[in-house]
């Protein structure tokens, strides 16, 4: 008697491993789109997109920087029971379902006619909270609608303040919850010299006078987390993101435990970048951090196969979350801590 396997099946042991991780489908005609179902991890929507959009576009969503996370290694613990697994968080007052949210993305309709609603509607379905980009592609009461009014808004310090406070108060007319400032400028078009440092005065007028928890992204050293919280931002994230490609500076992941310390839990630390697996959202969680943000991911799932790619991105990555914390004894987000993870040095 012949047993049919599927691709998915005989792949699944695969997932994550380094032979996955290229953009490149193993066992698909090149060219060929598989269906939804079969893809296994995430790296197989990057490939689905590469083919999806032009390459200009493309290349606006591909890329990582991986070495530090391929540096940190998890410890197993069988012998516990984790069949009582909860991945639900607490995040400013909000209940999260995982501790995974879909990161602000800019103009999404380049990747997808739909943008940002079909994004919402992913995102809704697996039960992320979504960070609204400022300079999305559809107006934010209607990308609102779509996530029912639980949503985070997303900003840079471009232009004018008073109009930039005046899109921040529609937002949170629309049901924002928090408010996302990210340091530098999202014009990639501009010089190196105009898109370095911080304005700090305009953070703390921009923040002054809302009644919803401001967090400020682009932190990369526990000086500037202290200098942060000492203003009275609400909340941090981790990240290194710009415009344009970096070359050779610190991951996020490689600082986030010298911000976690400084930080002393006086305010909730999140992590962005280069996200790509449920291990690497495990191992910013056992060095600290409350949530994670995956961006680039989720494009690639909109771009596949629009709001159920993003819907299969967000899960997969859930999933592979739970198994790993199933794999290292850790029954809930509480329990992971610095233990549960070696981090070897070069």
């Amino acid at each position: 008697m012949s047993v049919r396997i599927t691709r998915r099946e005989s792949l699944a042991a695969l997932a994550g491993a380094a032979s996955l991780r290229g953009q490149k489908l193993i066992g698909e005609p090149p060219g060929r789109i598989p269906p939804l179902s079969g893809l296994v991890n995430v790296s197989e929507f990057e490939a689905i997109a590469r083919q999806k959009l032009d390459p200009l576009t493309f290349a606006q969503t591909a890329g990582s920087e991986r070495a530090t996370f391929d540096r940190i290694t998890l410890r197993p613990r069988l012998m516990v029971d984790t069949t009582k697994m909860d991945l639900t968080a607490r995040l400013l007052g909000q209940s999260l379902f995982t501790p995974i949210l879909a990161g602000p993305i800019s103009r999404q309709n380049r990747f997808h006619p739909e943008g940002e609603l079909a994004m919402a509607r992913g995102a809704s379905a697996a039960k992320a909270l979504m960070v609204v980009a400022d300079n999305a592609s559809s107006p934010v009461d209607k990308i609102a609608a779509e996530l029912k009014g639980h949503f985070w808004y997303q900003v840079y310090l471009d232009g004018d303040i008073a109009d930039l406070r005046g899109r921040v108060q529609k937002a949170i007319g629309a049901g924002a919850r928090a408010l996302c400032i990210t340091s530098g400028t999202a014009d990639a078009s501009r010089p190196p010299a105009a898109t370095a440092g911080t304005d700090w005065a305009a953070i703390d007028k921009l923040r002054k006078g809302l009644d919803i928890p401001v967090v400020l992204k682009g932190v990369m050293s526990p000086a500037e987390a202290q200098k942060a919280i000492k203003m009275g931002v609400q909340g941090l994230v981790v990240s290194n993101y710009s415009p344009r490609p970096l070359t050779g500076i610190a991951s996020p992941i490689e600082v986030l435990p010298a911000v976690v310390d400084a930080v002393a839990g006086q305010v909730p630390v999140l992590m962005d970048g280069s996200v790509r697996l449920g291990s690497d959202v495990f191992k910013a969680l056992a060095f600290g951090a409350t949530a994670v943000l995956l961006g680039r991911p989720t494009v690639w799932g909109l771009a596949a196969y629009g709001a159920p790619g993003v819907q299969s991105v967000i899960e997969l990555v859930q999933s592979e979350l739970a198994r790993d914390m199933a794999m290292c004894g850790r029954p809930n987000i509480g329990a992971l801590d610095r233990t549960s993870v070696v981090l070897h040095r070069r």
